[in-house]
């Protein structure tokens, strides 16, 4: 299993952490697992891959029928990502 916090709890866990989050919060995790996709290598990357789409339903919940809007609106009023 990898050693990046992100992916390295189980699932269950990540879950309730998400239901939990502010938006901010969440969509900074979001921003982090793209980030980490782009480096993960074979069972990682499905592992990211995996926790990304578990990250946009959570997102997609709170934001019925805006699909990932208000995190793509988010991330462009972050002056450092």
């Amino acid at each position: 299993m990898s050693t990046n916090p992100l992916t390295s709890e189980p699932v269950e866990d990540f879950v309730s952490r998400l239901e939990v989050m502010t938006d901010d919060e969440l969509f900074v995790i979001m921003n982090d697992l793209e980030k980490a996709s782009e480096t993960a290598k074979g069972g990682a990357a499905e592992e990211v891959l995996a926790r990304i789409a578990l990250a946009e339903s959570e997102i997609e919940r709170r934001y019925p029928g805006r699909l990932l809007a208000p995190y793509r609106d988010w991330k462009q009023r972050q002056p450092l990502l």
